[in-house]
């Protein structure tokens, strides 16, 4: 969500709608192939929207761009940490509309650092070994034998996938964990003793990724540490997307959810809250307006604030191409949190 003027009605009701969900790029229509694709800037954010020439006009597509020139102008050269996981990694429609939001986003000049969360796949990996998941106070309790399936599958599994996927879609992404160069330091969890190897980031050290983002490629984060001693830790996603934010000064933390964003009334959509400062989303968490899952995500975002990013925003993961929606529009898509 911006502060800039609205957006008009091409932008508004047409910009989000027109990228496609494959990613195939031999869906690009010749007219766009050809010298266009070789010569413009906006070659690869092109590429990434085809076919947009087989829903509208020439004369739209060119003002629907224009549209989008206050927002890239405010964000260029800006880093912008996603948190991606929720709904958004479940559907594949959603994982295309997500990738290609991160390619565009990332040919026009933002310099984007994705953290990756992976609990269905955990799940799914522990229930082929007989194991049961199992969560306290929405963390999950992970033992000797569950850090190394979590290992397995963010590492291994889904990092892998998200910068195949990115990559393939014309990103230049690169797979990271914590334990790459010392990004992240865990410390246990305050209570280990029922958790286990849960953590939470006691240090970062976000030099391995300024290199990455002045190249223009795309860090792709996982959300495992090793303290001093070697030993692996399952750190929260949006906790590390949180501090990673802070550490490196970011413009804005995304975190992508299972929900529309912070709701005045639990039980109305049409209560979404669409800006709110540390002080009302406060006040909202001691009126009992915010509670259960949303809690850490409200808190996550508060401390990011506090430590000098400039907005965080709790989207709608669930909403096609929700990150352009976000950062190209003035509507959003959810609650942006301000300090």
């Amino acid at each position: 969500m911006s502060s800039l003027k609205a957006p008009s009605t091409f932008f508004h009701h047409v910009a989000h709608s027109m990228l496609p969900q494959n990613p195939n790029p031999s869906f690009l229509p010749a007219t766009i192939t050809r010298r266009s694709l070789r010569t413009s800037p906006l070659r690869c954010s092109l590429a990434a929207a085809a076919p947009l020439s087989s829903v509208i006009g020439s004369q739209t597509r060119v003002e629907i761009l224009s549209e989008a020139l206050p927002y890239i102008q405010r964000f260029r050269g800006k880093t912008i940490v996603v948190k991606y996981g929720g709904a958004a990694m479940k559907s594949p429609e959603l994982q295309a509309s997500v990738v290609k939001d991160l390619v565009l986003l990332s040919c026009v000049g933002l310099r984007l650092v994705v953290i990756h969360g992976g609990g269905p796949e955990i799940n799914a990996w522990l229930g082929r070994l007989g194991i049961e998941p199992q969560f306290l106070n929405g963390l999950r309790v992970t033992d000797a034998a569950t850090m190394e399936i979590v290992e397995m599958v963010l590492v291994g599994k889904v990092n892998k996938s998200l910068v195949s996927r990115i990559n393939g879609a014309g990103g230049t992404a690169v797979g990271l964990s914590g334990k790459d160069g010392r990004l992240l330091v865990p410390r246990p969890a305050p209570d280990s003793a029922s958790l286990g190897f849960v953590g939470d980031v006691a240090s970062i050290d976000p030099s391995i990724l300024h290199p990455l983002l002045s190249s223009g490629h795309i860090p792709v984060i996982a959300s495992v540490a090793a303290d001093e001693s070697g030993q692996a830790y399952n750190i929260n996603a949006d906790t590390v997307a949180g501090e990673i934010a802070a550490a490196m000064g970011a413009e804005k933390l995304i975190l992508l959810t299972d929900v529309p964003g912070i709701l005045e009334d639990r039980n109305d959509l049409g209560t979404l809250v669409k800006e709110i400062d540390i002080k009302g989303v406060r006040k909202m968490v001691e009126d009992g307006k915010v509670a259960g899952g949303m809690i850490p995500k409200v808190n996550c975002c508060v401390r990011s604030l506090a430590q000098g990013v400039r907005t965080a925003s709790i989207i709608d993961g669930r909403k096609s191409h929700s990150l352009l929606l976000e950062l190209l529009t003035g509507d959003g898509a959810g609650t942006m949190i301000t300090g």
